[in-house]
């Protein structure tokens, strides 16, 4: 029975909010249904952007026309057993299909076979293999030359022209699942099996390259490829989203782990916030949370992906993105993911279209369609039934992202770099009063003479004993006089082009303490490191001689920062206390006490080019206004000439601000900080108020924030101080740009399971660093989701990393008190201290 449904459309009323809800500009129609006679829930089916194939009879082939599903399918005999596979070639012209049976394993020529069918003669296909057991799927290479074939645990790799098997893989431990062709490189082969592992095949020596761990306690159903970004992804039949690196090497490595039903709670959380935000938001959100009192979870097997190539970017950093959409077709709907992020963008339920014929699917064929569209053939789960459905997509990725947008207090997009100048009721206007001088009366005293010098009369020195000799050996000096001065420090630009840093340098143990934070001064002659023991070493960059230690505070040092100056720096502590110290000088100009704060200083940083200094304790975000003078009186010591003035007092929603990010090298009204609450709340300091928040950034606290900050030797684009990272356990580092308040990538190859891991951004904007509990620390392109180096060797978790800003240098921190240096592994750079 055939229902030709292709002129409807989805317009009942009921569809069409819940579809508001789950992803805007999203519309699923169903263009073709037919009832088989058995059920193909586990059968492999056909679908490509101009035919899709459905079984009949369970030996026949019924091919239709996407665009015209009205027209008379093709009829295609040939098998004598049940078809239990069948698949579209990749190419255009001509269409290939591969179907296959217990007997045979046919090759069809779609456009031959419907010339032979209107000149009334049977369409016949090429047999490439006969009597190869039943196969569960079938493949294509890129190029349609070769199939692959899998029947229970072996690949038969076969010839599309005739039949001729050209090499037998043998080597899982259970059936296999699926199997797919390398893009980019046609001697490789991916496979995976109910034994829970993928292969990597060189299909020239017949032997595996790679076999990966056992990853789930589920079998892995289906491959995909990105050809873009050389990676491979799998998914199980619980959920679960695996992404591999498949570099030149084949020594494939985890880049990213997801898990469609975390994702899903994550985009409704987003939605409710997003829809609350709205006028009249209210009730919806009702609405929603009364619709899912009714819901009962079911696992969401990864029955077939597909990569999302109809969605391109308009923004910049959309556009530089390499990673796309991907395609995920589960049993209660077809979800789409942005891989750059491991974000849900957008979820089409089945329940949500009641003209769809299915509600469970049992199996996927997902292609690219026409104009932005994306067509599926999907099977039902528990009803012989088969549907072709037409998903029609936005025009770009922006308009999915475009309902998760935050609320934005002041309806314009932020930046770091200010673009106008600050207003006149701004609170970085702040000043200190100057005191006028006091006038007193009377005749002021002057002075006996007129001179400032005045010649001595000689009766202090001693008696002269020689009498005058003239000079006879005078040279005659040239008049242009050769000045003694000490040539300071040479400014040099920071390499744009070179490679990252991997080569160890320099490793230094210097205490049985962690190192908690650690800074390079601005011009990157010196490193301020705080330990866990509450003192402060300050070092050469090149970590040679002997450090100057500070002491001062009780507990461990939760952040050091050097001054735009350079001429000083502060000092924090869990204890509650901070300290700004000179450089030439052991003893601090201003010390803050235990008893101004109730919890303890999680971060503390000079801003606005140490005009202000910026404290996060407890819930409050503190302003100070700066004044720092290093002279003292001999008499009072105990009096400080340094003074600090409160401004300003910003307390956030939540119950502490785990972090603290501004940006002192230039004016910027931007401060970042991080909540207990997961969120990220963004203040405008020219206005004095919280421009923006985002809740539920992470799935656990942010401990570490970073800005793009740049350096004086480097030179980047102004909308590229606009990036930011943030760190949390067990979630990674996000990538996120300020204008929108999105996370444009994340980073999940590194281990932090437990412990505050630090990130960190090169100056140039290329890289990122970040530390690990597996005592590695990873390097990663800031453009790729993939590392690029895994710095190994070090003692102990290492738990900072920071860049130099005047050379491509890594310096590393780990929890057992050791620090490491690494340089680029090409090219000779020379340090700061050989540049005097």
């Amino acid at each position: 029975m055939l229902k030709d449904v292709h002129s409807e459309a989805i317009n009942n009323a009921f569809s069409e909010e819940r579809l508001w809800w789950r992803g805007p500009m999203m519309m699923m129609t169903e263009m073709l249904s037919l009832t088989c006679d058995r059920l193909m829930s586990h059968r492999q089916l056909a679908c490509c952007a101009s035919h899709c194939c459905i079984p009949l009879n369970c030996k026949e082939l019924l091919i239709y026309s996407n665009p015209n599903t009205s027209k008379k399918p093709l009829l295609l005999t040939g098998h004598h057993g049940d078809i239990s596979a069948m698949v579209f070639g990749t190419g255009k012209d001509p269409v290939l299909l591969c179907s296959a049976s217990a007997d045979y394993i046919i090759v069809w020529d779609i456009e031959r076979c419907q010339k032979r069918a209107a000149e009334g003669r049977i369409a016949a296909g090429t047999i490439i293999g006969t009597s190869l057991g039943e196969v569960d799927y079938l493949a294509f290479s890129l190029s349609d030359q070769r199939i692959a074939a899998c029947s229970r645990n072996t690949v038969y790799i076969l010839s599309s022209k005739k039949e001729d098997v050209m090499c037998t893989l043998t080597g899982h431990l259970g059936p296999l699942t699926c199997a797919e062709f390398c893009p980019w490189n046609i001697d490789i082969l991916v496979t995976t099996s109910e034994d829970r592992t993928f292969k990597v095949w060189d299909l020239t020596t017949e032997c595996v390259y790679y076999q990966s761990f056992v990853l789930s306690a589920s079998p892995l159903l289906s491959v995909c490829f990105l050809e873009d970004s050389r990676q491979l992804i799998t998914g199980s039949s619980e959920g679960q989203v695996w992404c591999f690196s498949l570099p030149d090497d084949h020594k494939c490595h985890l880049v990213t782990r997801m898990d469609l039903q975390k994702m899903q709670k994550r985009l409704e959380r987003q939605l409710d916030t997003a829809a609350a935000n709205r006028p009249g938001g209210v009730t919806g959100v009702m609405q929603e949370q009364q619709t899912h009192s009714d819901i009962v979870e079911t696992s969401k097997p990864v029955l077939r992906m597909s990569f999302c190539s109809s969605l391109t970017g308009t923004r910049d950093m959309e556009k530089n993105r390499r990673n796309g959409c991907l395609w995920i077709g589960s049993s209660d709907g077809l979800y789409l993911v942005d891989l750059a992020t491991s974000d849900l963008l957008a979820v089409i339920y089945f329940k949500e279209f009641p003209k769809v014929s299915i509600s469970m699917a049992g199996s996927w064929s997902i292609s690219p369609g026409r104009q932005n569209s994306t067509v599926c053939l999907v099977s039902s789960m528990f009803a012989p039934c088969v549907v072709l459905l037409e998903v029609q997509m936005p025009d770009s990725v922006d308009g999915l992202r475009d309902l998760l947008r935050p609320n934005w207090t002041g309806g314009e997009d932020l930046t770091v770099v200010p673009s106008a100048p600050p207003l006149l009721e701004s609170p970085l206007h702040a000043a200190f009063k100057q005191k006028e001088p006091t006038k007193k009366g009377g005749v002021r005293e002057q002075p006996l003479v007129f001179h400032s010098n005045v010649r001595s009369s000689g009766y202090t020195s001693s008696p002269r004993r020689n009498m005058f000799s003239p000079k006879t050996n005078i040279q005659k000096t040239s008049h242009t006089t050769k000045t003694n001065k000490k040539i300071g420090w040479k400014l040099r630009d920071y390499p744009a082009n070179s490679t990252a840093p991997s080569v160890p340098h320099t490793k230094l143990s210097i205490a049985k303490k962690p190192v908690c934070c650690f800074q390079y001064s601005g011009n990157g002659k010196h490193i301020l490191c705080g330990l866990g023991d509450g003192s402060v070493l300050l070092y050469k960059s090149s970590l040679t001689g002997k450090p100057a230690v500070y002491t001062g505070h009780g507990k461990a040092v939760s952040s050091v920062g050097w001054s735009h100056s350079r001429q000083w720096w502060l000092s924090a502590s869990e204890d509650q206390t901070l300290q700004i110290w000179p450089c030439d000088n052991a003893e601090p100009v201003i010390s803050m006490s235990a008893d101004k704060f109730s919890k303890p200083i999680k971060a503390a940083q000079l801003y606005y080019l140490d005009k202000f200094l910026l404290m996060a304790s407890g819930p409050s975000l503190y302003l100070y206004l700066c004044h720092l003078d290093r002279t003292r009186d001999d008499i009072k010591r105990y009096q400080q000439r340094s003074v600090l003035k409160l401004v300003r007092c910003l307390e956030t929603p939540a119950t502490e601000i785990t972090a603290m990010s501004a940006i002192n090298d230039f004016f910027s009204y931007i401060v970042l900080a991080c909540g207990s609450d997961r969120s990220i709340q963004v203040f405008d300091m020219n206005k004095g108020a919280v421009a923006s928040e985002l809740s539920d950034a992470h799935s656990r606290a942010i401990h570490c924030i970073t800005q793009n900050k740049g350096s004086m030797f480097s030179t980047q684009a102004p909308d590229s101080y606009n990036l930011f990272l943030t760190s949390a356990v067990t979630d990674g580092v996000k990538l996120w740009d300020l204008r929108t308040l999105r996370c444009v990538r994340r980073y999940e190859s590194h281990v932090n399971r437990c412990y505050p891991c630090g990130s960190a951004i090169s100056p140039c904007g290329r890289f990122i660093a970040s530390g690990s509990e597996d005592n590695c620390a990873y390097v990663y392109d800031i453009g790729s989701s993939s590392y690029i180096h895994k710095l190994q060797r070090h003692s102990d978790t290492v738990l900072n990393v920071t860049f130099n800003p005047a050379m491509p240098e890594l310096l590393t921190g780990t929890l057992d008190g050791e620090l490491s240096v690494f340089h680029p592994s090409t090219g000779t750079s020379l340090s700061p201290e050989s540049c005097a």
